[in-house]
């Protein structure tokens, strides 16, 4: 069995533990980092996606300021 400072040694079923926990330890610490990158890349898809909305939105008001001017500089409809 492999030993500690001062020549205390570790059991096996204690060591077998420690191995274990540090590989999973490892495997969360691989997930945290994947969804950091995703988490990172939906932030910037949103902010893509937001100035896409906005360009739209702005799109939308000039064609309904084109298409319903003002209704005082129009001539009345026909039924008047």
């Amino acid at each position: 069995m492999p030993g500690l400072a001062g020549g205390t040694q570790v059991p096996a079923d204690v060591e077998q533990r420690l191995v274990e926990l540090e590989t999973r330890l490892a495997f969360q610490e691989q997930a945290m980092v994947e969804l950091s990158e995703a988490l990172a890349e939906a932030r910037l898809e949103r902010a893509r996606s937001d100035a896409l909305l906005q360009a739209v939105l702005a799109d939308l008001r000039g064609l309904r300021g084109a298409l319903y001017a003002d209704p005082g500089s129009e001539p009345p409809p026909p039924h008047y």
